[in-house]
């Protein structure tokens, strides 16, 4: 067994990949203990500490919260202040974060305040990394952030835990912070002025999210171009759809890239239906795939970006004491690209359940049994994968009803102090729902296009050597647990074992 990598966190920049490995437990978390980084961190802490002691005046520290900003805190209260704002903020309803989400929550924290800008003590960013070690994870509800400021119920969840309170999965439990701290020995953190801002006030569970959907795109999108190569080889398709000369003439590179995919995957098409051109959801599988392809670049820069941020209010620029207030808690860039993702996907959901379609359709499916069925005796009874295609379809359906953009939903809020927010985790959870329906669709087209070149081959109009590596490793993977299907047979639980194994990204390409 190899050992795990550790990565040692200061403020040097991270990747979303490590985040998303943290998420997994495959990658184990240190926090530097640089005695120059200590100090740098240390400092803000500090400079807040004169400050209160000079009587300045700082937003959420003397001050109340929000659009009680106006409210004086008495100085005898100011230490309680934290307290009291993850207590209020105690009202997260809906599904919890998985216990990966929330390991990938408390990993993008703890990078952003890493950075040394949000005046927070070194032996609160040990907390969160001794929560990492100890695989002590908060439990989370997902709903109640708008996103600005920040995510700042959810989040409410991290800074209780630190304190010892509310619940934390512990070895596949849930318990009760108390409970699970005395068992392992960590002492529960008392916040200081500040720190229950910094906590709660910053991006770390859309990031999070986003993190995550941006990881399940990025394999969906290849893993679909594969899957058009065998829908393709299933249905006859001309091979020249995805000739390098012909998209040498439209050069989006990402679209480039997945029809040299579906090209190289399919060889020469040995089974040519002599149509000269397939409808369009097989001939433009590269320009409907490319779309996401080409936007995922950008989209892992933007989360970078934003992951490695310093996102709270007020900034602590410690070196030239400064308090800095400001709004690097509004969420707008994750917002945008989860949205987009969410349409992206989903078009792609769209036109995988386009290729099912024609190939059950035996008026489409040139010359396969009707919804594919294997059944040769009692044909007329078996139904194959017509079912499997109306839920297709059911699940296409709610992924495109889910594009309209979260972010355009922005409505005012607080006492119109946060007159203008994000809703970036809501895009967040939404991108991750059409995920979800996506991969079902992409399970089942999967599932179709083995079945039709398996009908293929008992036909006499393939054989094994006339199909690529990939193909033939696709056909070996999926019957293992999708066998031929004659006799008709209940699905759900092969369909959920595939959407799981794309998950997992268990299928190559």
């Amino acid at each position: 067994m190899t050992e795990k990598k550790t990565i040692i966190l200061d403020n040097k920049d991270v990747d979303l990949a490590t985040i998303y490995k943290i998420g997994r437990q495959q990658i184990n978390v240190r926090l530097s203990d640089d005695e120059k980084y200590k100090k740098s961190i240390n400092r803000g802490a500090d400079f807040l500490q004169s400050l209160l002691k000079e009587q300045g005046h700082i937003y959420g520290v003397t001050t109340g919260y929000g659009d009680s900003c106006d409210v004086s805190i008495d100085s005898a209260l100011i230490n309680e202040l934290p307290k009291h704002l993850y207590t209020f903020h105690g009202c997260g309803t809906g599904d919890f974060l998985t216990p990966e989400q929330g390991r990938m929550v408390l990993a993008v924290r703890l990078v952003s305040l890493a950075k040394g800008m949000s005046g927070v003590r070194y032996r609160l960013l040990q907390q969160l990394t001794r929560l990492l070690h100890y695989d002590v994870i908060p439990v989370i509800p997902c709903e109640g952030s708008v996103g600005a400021s920040g995510d700042l119920t959810p989040l409410s969840y991290v800074a209780a835990v630190l304190c010892g309170q509310r619940q934390v999965y512990f070895q596949g439990e849930k318990r009760p912070t108390t409970e699970v701290f005395a068992k392992i020995g960590i002492e529960a953190l008392t916040l200081q002025p500040k720190e229950g801002l910094a906590i709660m006030n910053g991006t770390a569970v859309m990031t999070a999210l986003a993190i995550e959907a941006y990881h399940r795109a990025h394999y969906l999108a290849k893993l679909a171009g594969h899957i058009t190569a065998l829908s393709s080889i299933a249905l006859g398709t001309n091979p020249d759809h995805f000739s390098e000369i012909l998209f040498s003439v439209k050069p989006h590179s990402g679209q480039q890239q997945i029809a040299k995919q579906i090209a190289q995957t399919i060889k020469k098409n040995p089974f040519f239906s002599g149509r000269l051109q397939e409808r369009y959801s097989v001939r433009c599988a590269p320009h409907v795939i490319g779309v996401l392809s080409d936007a995922l670049p950008f989209m892992q820069t933007t989360l970078k970006n934003e992951l490695n941020s310093a996102n709270d209010n007020p900034i602590v620029d410690a070196d030239n004491q400064r308090i800095l207030h400001g709004g690097h808690f509004y969420g707008g860039h994750v917002a945008f690209v989860m949205d987009s993702l969410k349409n992206a996907v989903a078009n792609i959901a769209d036109l995988l359940d386009r290729q099912l379609a024609l190939m059950v359709d035996s008026k489409f499916n040139q010359g396969l049994p009707r919804n594919l069925s294997g059944e040769v005796t009692h044909i007329t009874a078996n139904h194959g994968l017509k079912a499997v295609q109306i839920a297709a379809s059911a699940w296409t359906a709610e992924a495109l009803k889910l594009t309209l953009p979260a972010s355009i939903f922005s409505r005012s809020t607080e006492s119109h102090n946060q007159d203008k927010v994000s809703m970036g985790t809501i895009a967040a959870r939404d991108a991750l729902r059409v995920l979800q329906l996506s991969e079902q669709v992409t399970a089942v087209t999967l599932m179709a296009a083995v079945q039709a070149i398996q009908l293929r081959q008992r036909q006499g109009q393939l054989t094994v050597n006339a199909l690529s590596q990939p193909v033939q490793r696709s056909i070996k993977a999926v019957t293992v647990v999708f066998p031929l299907l004659c006799t008709d047979r209940e699905l759900d639980n092969t369909i959920v074992t595939i959407t799981k194994m794309i998950q997992q990204q268990a299928f190559a390409y």
